[in-house]
């Protein structure tokens, strides 16, 4: 079986998208899907066969003030940077809508990521196919400060990149014996852990398994990418990554960076095409 493995980004995760829309064009169809903050949310419109849907959606809503911006993290029926319901409501219902039938009919398995801040620990919920206000979606993008707890049959959840940037070990658990994972980050990029980290660990001080997860992030995030360059090494994994991100940060907005992004997964995974097919037939 095929595992697709989608690391999140927010606005960097436009890098993704590009990869996603090659697999497309090539008839690459992943059993098991498996993305975590932005990468699942995006996911969406791969596992609905929607190519070019990501990028228009970026380019045109990105830096429409609907879309995202303070105003909305101060406003108590919303309390985070981004428009909620325009972004898991109005966008893939009324806007750009979502294939749901083609989405309904994927035989595969997909998969989100959320961080239980009771426990401290990742849970990974099959996205509901019918859930047509992406509560999952939203609970996985909860990065601390930027949204608010979500509440999913009585847990309280928030960005399941928390504990699993990367989560290609769940694909792994689900018997695929290839994996082809998206990553956001150049090669040699080391996570730290920043001020707002620091801040959110504090803010969560009592959830305490949670805060002390926020701090540890950054090893638990650079040990993963070690074990996948290892993995990579040994021809377990197929790795697809930016070569730079230029600085781009996770609101980036501007239409032609957003697009500059995307062609870098495009042309990396054509450049690539022939050394992925090898790798998919052995």
């Amino acid at each position: 079986m095929l595992g697709l493995t989608l690391e999140g980004g927010a606005s960097r995760s436009i890098y993704s998208c590009g990869v996603m829309d090659v697999l497309l064009e090539e008839g690459i169809m992943a059993d098991r899907v498996i993305g975590v903050s932005a990468g699942v949310s995006f996911a969406t419109s791969y596992v609905a066969k929607q190519h070019g849907r990501n990028l228009r959606i970026a380019k045109k809503y990105f830096h429409d003030k609907r879309y995202m911006g303070i105003r909305h993290l101060l406003n108590p029926k919303n309390k985070s940077y981004y428009n909620l319901d325009f972004v898991f409501y109005e966008l893939p219902e009324k806007l750009d809508p979502l294939d749901y039938k083609t989405f309904e009919a994927y035989e595969g398995k997909f998969f989100g990521v959320l961080t239980d801040i009771e426990t401290g620990e990742a849970i990974y919920p099959e996205i509901p196919r019918d859930d047509h206000k992406g509560i999952y979606l939203r609970a996985s993008c909860a990065l601390p400060i930027l949204f608010p707890v979500f509440n999913i049959n009585g847990h309280k959840y928030m960005d399941g990149g928390i504990v699993d940037s990367i989560p290609f070990k769940k694909a792994m658990e689900e018997g695929c014996d290839k994996n082809i994972v998206v990553l956001t980050r150049e090669v040699g990029y080391k996570k730290t852990t920043d001020r707002s980290t620091a801040y959110a660990a504090r803010k969560f001080k009592k959830y305490k398994q949670f805060s002390q997860r926020l701090l540890d992030r950054a090893d638990m995030y650079n040990g993963k990418v070690a074990e996948l360059d290892k993995l990579e090494k040994e021809g377990k994994v197929f790795i697809f990554r930016p070569d730079d991100t230029k600085g781009i940060g996770r609101t980036e907005s501007d239409p032609e960076v957003l697009q500059m992004l995307y062609d870098k997964g495009v042309n990396d995974v054509k450049r690539r095409m022939a050394e992925l097919k090898e790798y998919l037939a052995k």
